[in-house]
C-alpha cells in the first residue's frame, strides 16, 4: 500500500469522524450517517490495500 493511499484513507476516515461528530452535535441524523459511511468506506479500502500488500 502506497503512502499516499494510507494518507488518503486516513483523511477520509478523519473526515467521516468529523461529519459524524457534527451530525451528533447538531442532531442531524443524515450527516451523522454520512460520517459513519465515510469511515466504513475508508476502512474497507484500507483492508483491501492490506490484502493486496499481503500477496506481494
Amino acid at each position: 500500500m502506497g503512502l499516499d493511499d494510507k494518507i488518503r484513507n486516513a483523511a477520509e476516515e478523519t473526515g467521516g469522524k468529523v461529519k459524524e461528530g457534527a451530525g451528533k452535535a447538531t442532531d442531524n441524523e443524515r450527516l451523522e450517517t454520512e460520517g459513519k459511511g465515510d469511515q466504513a468506506s475508508a476502512n474497507i479500502k484500507q483492508a483491501g490495500e492490506n490484502v493486496k500488500d499481503a500477496f506481494k
